[in-house]
């Protein structure tokens, strides 16, 4: 599956999560909620995945990553009244310091939901 399907079919899976029990909940809840719609849409996941944070290539600590959908996709959710720079600065970071090629950053925090798409320019392949 193309990376751009995954990340549409996450989207969708997101949108209908907010539309069905909108805003205000804690993140946890939408979490839940989201693993549900990523089941029903066939995508393969893992919830809150622990990770490895490198530096200079060595391992400093972990941190875990709200889903990795596919292998290839980091997703990092919000629940906030909105999102700012430095939240996208984080799943950008994230996104690079996992090395994974794309990240989303996903709120369900405000009104309509939000989201966006992050790239990881120094993306390297271990196949």
């Amino acid at each position: 599956m193309q990376l751009d399907d995954i990340t549409f079919k996450i989207i969708g899976c997101a949108m209908k999560v907010h539309n069905t029990i909108g805003s205000g909940f804690q993140e946890v809840i939408y979490q839940r909620c989201l693993a549900i719609e990523l089941e029903k849409a066939g995508l393969i996941f893992e919830r809150e995945k622990e990770q490895i944070i490198y530096y200079d290539g060595a391992e400093v600590g972990t941190r875990r990553a709200d889903f990795i959908v596919e292998s290839n996709v980091v997703v990092e959710l919000k629940a906030l009244v909105n999102l700012e720079d430095i939240h996208l600065a984080q799943a950008k970071n994230y996104t690079v310091a996992y090395n994974f090629p794309v990240g989303l950053l996903i709120n369900f925090g405000a009104l309509s939901l939000q989201y966006k798409k992050v790239f990881n320019n120094q993306f390297k392949s271990s196949k």
